[in-house]
């Protein structure tokens, strides 16, 4: 991503997203030009009960879905509470009217829209521990800053498109 410049766009709705309404705002949003990476935040939905009396147990979410965007299978892991997606800066001013025609459709409450830097651009101490020394140049750029050392990207990160 170093090559194109970029910019964060937020989608901060009032209410959590249900997984239905993630599935078609992601849907419409991936057809505008400029996106670069999008990235879906919110409170963990685990597929087990990791603490307690009731340690090991299986939760029964009903947002733990699956959607499909753009024909990929994604299990939501995450109750959506927000939607940071990384533009070329050249195409903003017109994704953002674009974004805001698919959210006015799409939602029936109020939310957020807001520019700037809300993702990490260069590489972190996490990505390090992660790889190790020397890897910039072997993975693609867009994962660089967005990794868990403990966790699996494959569990945390899926590629839909390019």
């Amino acid at each position: 991503m170093d090559e194109v410049k970029a910019v964060d766009v937020k989608i901060f709705p009032y209410r959590l997203l249900k997984p239905e309404t993630t599935e078609k705002i992601l849907n419409q949003v991936m057809e505008l030009e400029g996106i670069l990476r999008v990235l879906i935040n919110g409170e963990s939905l685990p597929k087990l009960i990791n603490y307690g009396p009731a340690k090991g147990l299986e939760v029964n979410h009903q947002d733990r879905k699956v959607i499909k965007v753009k024909d990929k299978e994604i299990e939501l892991l995450v109750s959506v509470g927000e939607i940071i997606i990384t533009v070329d800066h050249e195409k903003l001013n017109s994704f953002v009217e674009e974004l805001e025609k698919i959210l006015e459709d799409s939602l029936n409450f109020k939310y957020d829209i807001s520019v700037g830097v809300f993702t990490k651009t260069k590489t972190t101490v996490s990505d390090y521990l992660k790889y190790g020394s020397g890897f910039e140049e072997s993975i693609n750029p867009k994962v660089i800053g967005m990794v868990d050392p403990n966790s699996k990207s494959s569990e945390t990160v899926k590629f839909i498109g390019d």
